[in-house]
């Protein structure tokens, strides 16, 4: 295949309104990644195949960096892959260093992405093998372990964060029964069929809250510091980004690929392995304490690995046919469109395709880095407007934010709902992440546990025995006890 046939006029004007169109839905809480390839594929349909398929890889990799845009400023997460940037990168954006925050999450998400998918080109087809062995058991720990992790990263005490986390487990049975179909906590409401939208309850806890938060303290404002609404401040000069980035190569490496081996895993998502990476990075810190404070750490590794994560959800989907996310379970309908079967044979049947396929994948990685300029620069224009007017704006945003979900009122009052939740919940310096993701891991959890009880008729103990599942628990606990041994240790030495 000739790579220069993808700058033809006809495949890099759809391809840059691609990446156009990902960095808006990406931005706007409430319009996820998920969204903006489901939107987009209809379109793609009627171009030619490296056309479209060069629109929904743009669109997917541009959604989930611009998601850290608002996250950052704002702390409002454009997608669920975005939230781990809501702590470290709005410190810093507090702090006066939303500009160096964005563009160590724009070049690193660009490193990340490539690493991803030269890994996706070198390793798909042992990665997707060792991932098809994985049973309810695996996926029940891996589960436990993302929604753990997020716990034990979070800013304050461990504890409010499990307590938070559980929350967000037991609003996730709100619904039809994952396994009978039975209705659970419903209350007669047919809104709450579908269980409680993580969207709605992602935007009012972050965005709403912050409004409320404002509104409450309004003293707090005289220092522009500590809003969190503020312009980007200075940025870095090249030389300072190049050299940081070379400084912190080990880490960005680590979680690239901890990134893309996660995103691999079916049903784990970019959010998992920004959750992940975050915790694998503050383990491996020489500077843990500043996790949660502003850290340059805490920015790079989950935008490394959450862009890592969406080329690595290609592998299970382009060697054996299962999609490794939301986003790739898309991108599986739009291939069959173009007459290509994912499946073992792939290589052989489509190799031209795939090869395009790949190259797309990495210049979009490149073509990320002036997309995503763009976006940040239009973005902080609209911080310079009079505070009262960006909060209004935010107010607005989340409105349409939790109605575009499903065109329902319902969904604005559960928004609301969660505002006041959020709101609340800060004031007992309780996190809110890990509440978003135990709502959106409880089905897996749930799901994987039942249905490996029904598989073993009650007994727990394959959830223990099985080489996977014993080295998650072992994982988890260890870093479930090492902040206590490590605080026991200090007083000793003390």
């Amino acid at each position: 295949m000739n790579w220069l046939e993808l700058f033809h006029p006809g495949t890099l004007i759809p391809w840059m309104l691609g990446m156009v169109f990902g960095i808006f839905v990406g931005a706007t809480p409430g319009l996820t990644a998920t969204m903006a390839v489901a939107l987009i594929v209809p379109m793609s349909y009627y171009l030619p195949a490296n056309a479209g398929l060069a629109m929904i890889i743009g669109v997917s990799f541009t959604a989930i960096f611009a998601g850290d845009i608002p996250a950052t400023y704002l702390r409002i997460p454009g997608t669920p892959a975005s939230a781990a940037a809501t702590l470290d990168g709005h410190q810093m954006s507090r702090q006066g260093k939303g500009a160096i925050a964005l563009t160590l999450d724009l070049w690193c998400s660009c490193i990340g992405g490539i690493i991803g998918v030269c890994l996706l080109i070198f390793l798909a087809p042992q990665l997707a093998r060792f991932a098809l062995k994985f049973s309810s058991f695996e996926y029940f720990w891996l589960a436990i372990f993302g929604l753990s992790m997020s716990a034990i990263v979070s800013a304050g005490n461990t504890l409010n964060g499990l307590l938070a986390a559980c929350l967000g487990l037991l609003l996730s049975t709100v619904g039809l029964d994952v396994i009978s179909g039975a209705q659970r906590f419903t209350y007669g409401k047919i809104d709450l069929m579908d269980g409680v939208q993580f969207i709605p309850v992602m935007i009012g806890l972050f965005g709403l809250s912050e409004v409320l938060r404002n509104i409450w303290k309004p003293t707090i404002t005289v220092d522009t510091t500590t809003t969190g609404i503020r312009s980007s401040g200075k940025g870095f000069s090249f030389a300072e980004l190049f050299r940081t980035l070379w400084q912190r190569k080990r880490l960005i490496s680590q979680s690239s690929v901890a990134g893309t081996v996660i995103g691999a895993l079916p049903g784990a998502g970019a959010d998992i392995a920004a959750w992940a990476s975050y915790g694998l990075a503050q383990k491996t810190s020489k500077e843990p304490e500043k996790f949660g404070q502003g850290s340059e750490e805490g920015v790079m590794a989950p935008t490394s690995a959450n862009n890592a994560a969406v080329a690595g959800a290609w592998i299970p989907a382009l060697v054996f046919g299962i999609p490794g996310d939301a986003v790739t379970a898309i991108v599986l309908g739009a291939l069959m469109v173009y007459d290509i079967k994912p499946g073992p044979m792939i290589f052989e049947q489509s190799g031209d395709q795939v090869k395009a396929i790949f190259g797309i994948a990495l210049i979009t990685q490149l073509l990320l880095l002036p997309a995503g300029w763009i976006g940040i620069k239009a973005f902080d224009r609209l911080l310079k407007l009079p505070r009262h007017w960006v909060l209004t704006a935010v107010v607005i945003f989340s409105v349409v934010g939790a109605y575009a979900l499903q065109s329902s009122m319902f969904d604005v009052y559960v928004m609301g709902l969660f505002g006041l939740i959020g709101f609340g919940l800060e004031l007992l310096a309780i996190p809110l992440a890990p509440l978003i993701l135990g709502l959106i891991l409880g089905p897996m959890v749930e799901k994987n546990m039942r249905t490996g009880f029904i598989k073993t008729e009650g007994d727990w103990l394959p959830f223990l025995t099985r080489p996977f599942c014993a080295v998650m628990a072992c994982m988890l606990i260890i870093m479930l006890i090492s902040p206590l041994v490590i605080q026991l240790f200090r007083k000793q030495k003390s």
